[in-house]
């Protein structure tokens, strides 16, 4: 696994570019709470990096989604939206959201290593 991250707190698994799995992070998840519902982008749809690709909403508060790079939904996560706790319970694992064929690897650099999000998460 080769995980980047966003400062909106969404992981993504840059090991196979064609089918790149996108999810939140764990500090996301324990910051929404109890996540009871989540809207999952439709397959086959694409989004420019940046563009809100979802919703996820919990007890506390709703979430945009945002896509952390370009290209198109190649698939989604149906068990999360029929157990949407997986979210909390597995954030990084069972709890991924969709899956997207990215469009310009080039903006993987523009996004954080684990190291980097770990300092982030420092100063939130």
């Amino acid at each position: 696994m080769t995980l980047k991250f966003t400062s909106d707190h969404e992981w993504i698994d840059v090991t196979d570019p064609a089918a790149a799995t996108v999810g939140i992070t764990d500090h996301a998840q324990d910051a929404l709470g109890d996540v009871v519902f989540v809207e999952l982008p439709a397959i086959g749809r694409t989004f420019k990096r940046g563009d809100v690709a979802g919703v996820v909403e919990s007890v506390k508060a709703a979430a945009d989604l945002y896509m952390p790079v370009s290209g198109e939904v190649v698939e989604v996560n149906e068990a999360l939206r029929a157990d949407p706790s997986l979210a909390n319970s597995a954030p990084q694992a069972a709890g991924w959201f969709f899956k997207v064929k990215t469009s310009d690897a080039g903006e993987f650099g523009q996004l954080m290593d684990q190291p980097a999000y770990d300092e982030l998460l420092k100063s939130a």
